[in-house]
């Protein structure tokens, strides 16, 4: 499994890992704040039961900045967000997976750009 060598953060919008194997890859902190991996956010499911996860409170200022960034082991690391929320734990193996997602939504968007504006250019 691939490790981070660097974690730097792009003006509070996007996260960059770049990885031991020399990939590098980038992913927006809403996403990441938005699809946090931990029970609270998402509802327990107990005994074949769901217990809905508690209502959203509105907002704090904050929400999408990054306060701080520790390492949790050597296989994931923790956001702690400028509301105060920091529950989340970040496997190598989710962010990986993540941010290949996100380089692939990245790529299509460009080829379909790039094949748009082919479209324009010769005159058969």
């Amino acid at each position: 499994m691939s490790k981070p060598k660097q974690i730097k953060l792009n003006k509070q919008e996007s996260l960059t890992i770049v990885w031991d194997n020399g990939r590098e890859q980038s992913i927006p902190l809403k996403f990441l704040r938005d699809e946090t991996p931990d029970a609270q956010n998402k509802g327990e499911t107990i005994l074949w039961r769901h217990y809905p996860a508690p209502a959203k409170e509105p907002d704090k200022p904050g929400k999408y900045e990054v306060e701080k960034i520790e390492l949790v082991g050597s296989y994931a690391m923790s956001i702690k967000w400028k509301d105060g929320y920091d529950y989340g734990i970040y496997s190598w193996d989710l962010l990986q997976k993540w941010g290949d997602y996100f380089e692939i939504t990245e790529s299509l968007h460009q080829d379909f750009e790039h094949n748009h504006d082919h479209e324009h250019g010769h005159n058969h």
